[in-house]
C-alpha cells in the first residue's frame, strides 16, 4: 500500500522552526493544520459479531443478516471490555451486521451517545461474492477450486499453504472470473476482483485517518468484515501475523498511524471480549 506522506509548505516550516509568533492568520491556520496532520491516530478494526448467515455458514459480503443472539452477547461484551477506551471517532461498513455491532459496542463502553454521529462507508464492506452471495460456502469454494484443477480438500489444504490472505486475494480473483458469465446488467452486482478490493479499502482507510486528524480524533472505532479487515492488515504490513482461518467474530485489530506511517499492532485480539465477561 502507498502510505500518503503529509507535507507543509516550506515558508511554513521556516516560520515555525525560527519560533515566528506574530503571523497572519492564514498563517496561523496552515500552523494548527500541520499539528493535526502530525497527530497519531489509534484504529480498532473489529469485526462484527457473528450473523444467522454465519452459522448456517453460507456466503455472506454485501448481503447481510442479523447478528445472533452469540452474536449479539459478543458485540456486548466487547463492548464492556472497550469501556477504558474513549471513542474519538466510530466508522463502520453501511452493512446492517457492522452497524449493529457498533451501536452495541457503544452502548456497553459508556458512550451510546456517539452512536448518531457514527460515520457509514459503503468502501469498508465485505468482498462482494456478486451471484455466488448466499449460497454454502463449500458450494462457492469448490466452483473456485475447480477452475483451478483442485477438489474442495485440495483448494483448502492449498489455502493453508500460501497463507490466508495472499488465498483470499487469489479466490477473490478467480471468482471474480467465474461470476462474469452470470451477471445480468441492472440486475446484480459482479464479484469484485482483489485490486478493486484494495483500492476501496485502503482508500476509505486513508480518508478516515485524514478525517480523524482534521478533527483532533486520536482514538477510532472502526466496524467491519473479517476478509476485508485480513485485507486492510495484509496491505499495511506484509509480514503481519493474520491467523490461517481468519478473524475471529468481534475481534480487535489494532493499527497505529503516526508521521506518514501505519504500524499494525495487534491482530485477531479476543482479550477486550474476554475482559467484558468478567464484567458483572
Amino acid at each position: 500500500m502507498k502510505l500518503r506522506k503529509l507535507f507543509v509548505g516550506a515558508a511554513l516550516v521556516a516560520m515555525v522552526l525560527a519560533g515566528c509568533s506574530n503571523g497572519t492568520a492564514m498563517e496561523e491556520k496552515n500552523a494548527d493544520t500541520k499539528e493535526d496532520k502530525n497527530s497519531e491516530v489509534v484504529i480498532y478494526l473489529a469485526r462484527h459479531g457473528k450473523t444467522m448467515l454465519n452459522t448456517v455458514d453460507r456466503s455472506q459480503g454485501w448481503i447481510d443478516a442479523p447478528l445472533t443472539p452469540a452474536g449479539v452477547e459478543v458485540a456486548e461484551h466487547l463492548g464492556k471490555g472497550l469501556s477504558d477506551v474513549s471513542f474519538d471517532k466510530v466508522v463502520t461498513s453501511d452493512s446492517g451486521r457492522a452497524i449493529e455491532t457498533a451501536e452495541l459496542v457503544l452502548q456497553n463502553n459508556g458512550q451510546e451517545d456517539m452512536i448518531k454521529e457514527m460515520t457509514k462507508d459503503k468502501r469498508l464492506r465485505e468482498y462482494n461474492f456478486g451471484t455466488y452471495e448466499g449460497l454454502m460456502n463449500e458450494e462457492m469454494l469448490t466452483a473456485v477450486a475447480k477452475e483451478q484443477g483442485k477438489t474442495f480438500e485440495e483448494y483448502n489444504e492449498w489455502m493453508k499453504e500460501v497463507g490466508f490472505y495472499k488465498g483470499i486475494l487469489d479466490f477473490a480473483d478467480v471468482l471474480s472470473e467465474l461470476d462474469k458469465k452470470n451477471v445480468e446488467e441492472g440486475v446484480n452486482w459482479p464479484a469484485e476482483d482483489s485490486q478493486t478490493i484494495i483500492t476501496r479499502l485502503t482508500n476509505a482507510l486513508d480518508d478516515l485517518v485524514k478525517d480523524a486528524q482534521k478533527e483532533g480524533a486520536n482514538n477510532v472505532l472502526v466496524v467491519s468484515h473479517g476478509m476485508s479487515i485480513i485485507t486492510l492488515l495484509g496491505e499495511l504490513d506484509s509480514n503481519a501475523d493474520l491467523p490461517d482461518g481468519g478473524l475471529k467474530n468481534a475481534s480487535v485489530s489494532k493499527v497505529t498511524y503516526k508521521d506518514g506511517k501505519y504500524t499494525v499492532d495487534s491482530v485477531n485480539d479476543l482479550s477486550y471480549v474476554e475482559k467484558g465477561q468478567e464484567t458483572k
